[in-house]
């Protein structure tokens, strides 16, 4: 079945009712600010702007004019999408929603204060906030490499330039060329993702550059459907991909950015591209902010509310929450989860049970889709699996097909759902 636009928004809806009691204030509307404009900080300020019916201020701090979501960017790189397809703005927010749209960056949080500084000047005061800033990246896990060097060896796992660049260096490979992958330990946003983009590449290089070779140097003994791409690679791509795991030194891996060469396990490799994607965290704000517990943020399951800080609510791929992948889908899941408690919290509207579910699609070749997901529920230790479904290998055509076209009304429904 198509996972269109109102079947994906009533994912969200739950069973049984409790009611909070509301935050008391003396005078005005209670003030929510969120912090990142993407999959969970969007939906998230969309959704309390909308139920409240305007009984609550809120304010949307995101540095970008246009953001570009990270999931679908491969298939940009690998001729499905054009850049703009994958860009949206916040203009319907604003406009419908009557959310104050700050373009600046969230640079520190003064949690007795209450208010987020900016770095513009200034800082914004709120009642509840909302932290959803993806990752940011740790220098030196590939010694090496560092942010700096994003320029010669560029992650792309934050879309937008960085997708551009990488593909424009794919693109001026010298026939035969090598493109290197530099792939991430766990845990990191999109499982699927780095496995995908090899599969995007490689559609690439076989229409435009026959003879070209892929090496992925990987520090993980598995991945995320593993069987399945590697059944597709073999389908599709036949010879030109090669997997280094960490039984052959994948995960003893250095890289000179200055000299395009790549060592593994001391076997050096002169890459004509190479895709480096380092190990991640949660967004520095989180950090900055003294919500961390070691690389990422411990959040309750029940309303993704910061184990440090009550007033304090954090989603999608920064929060160490359970057994949630980190993913688009993921985010948005848990900003719906978030926006209703933190409405309940200032207004005493209901407050459901937190139910959760995620989705990840993946692109293989032209109409060679996949998938895996799984339910959650909420426990007192985490966000807990309750059940999951993967894609088969040997599946056929058409249903490879449908599922391709599936993944697409998704796109549409989540980018609707995140900024209207």
């Amino acid at each position: 079945m198509t996972l269109n636009r109102r079947a994906f928004i009533g994912t969200s809806i739950a069973a049984s009712a409790t009611l909070s009691a509301p935050m008391v204030r003396a005078m005005g509307k209670p003030r929510v600010v969120v912090i990142g404009g993407g999959a969970g900080g969007a939906t998230a300020a969309r959704y309390i702007a909308k139920d409240s019916k305007g009984e609550i201020d809120v304010t949307l701090i995101e540095p970008t004019r246009t953001y570009y979501t990270c999931f679908f960017s491969n298939l940009y790189i690998g001729g499905f999408r054009e850049l703009s397809s994958i860009g949206h703005t916040y203009g319907t927010l604003a406009a419908e929603y009557g959310i104050n749209v700050v373009h600046d960056w969230a640079t520190g949080v003064d949690r007795d204060a209450k208010t987020v500084a900016l770095a513009g000047g200034g800082s914004v005061p709120y009642d509840k906030l909302i932290i959803s800033p993806g990752i940011d990246f740790i220098d030196g896990s590939v010694p090496g490499w560092s942010t700096a060097s994003q320029g010669k060896m560029p992650h792309a796992y934050k879309a937008g330039t960085q997708s551009e660049l990488l593909k424009r260096q794919i693109m001026a490979m010298p026939e035969g060329g090598t493109y290197v992958m530099v792939a991430p330990p766990n845990p990191f946003r999109c499982p699927p993702g780095p496995y995908e983009r090899i599969s995007m590449v490689a559609h690439y290089l076989k229409a435009n550059n026959p003879t070209a070779k892929i090496i992925i140097a990987d520090p993980k003994p598995k991945f995320s459907k593993q069987a399945l791409f590697e059944e597709g690679w073999a389908n599709h791509y036949d010879g030109m991909i090669e997997r280094v795991g960490p039984d052959f030194g994948g995960e003893n891996v250095s890289v000179n950015p200055d000299t395009m060469e790549v060592d593994i396990d001391g076997e050096v490799v002169k890459a004509d591209v190479c895709n480096v994607i380092p190990a991640q965290k949660a967004g520095l704000i989180c950090e900055a902010a003294g919500l961390t517990d070691g690389n990422w943020a411990p959040v309750s399951a029940h309303s993704m509310q910061s184990k440090l800080d009550e007033n304090i609510h954090v989603l999608g791929d920064a929060s160490a929450q359970g057994d949630m992948p980190k993913s688009g889908f993921s985010a948005n899941s848990q900003a719906k989860v978030a926006a209703m408690a933190v409405r309940g919290a200032l207004t005493g509207s209901k407050v459901f049970p937190a139910k959760f579910s995620n989705t990840c699609w993946s692109l293989i070749n032209t109409d060679d889709g996949i998938k895996v997901g799984a339910s959650y529920q909420a426990t007192d230790e985490k966000i807990a699996k309750v059940d999951g479904f993967i894609s088969a290998t040997g599946e056929d055509a058409e249903l490879r097909q449908r599922t391709y076209e599936e993944s697409v009304g998704w796109y549409a429904g989540i980018t609707s759902d995140m900024f209207g």
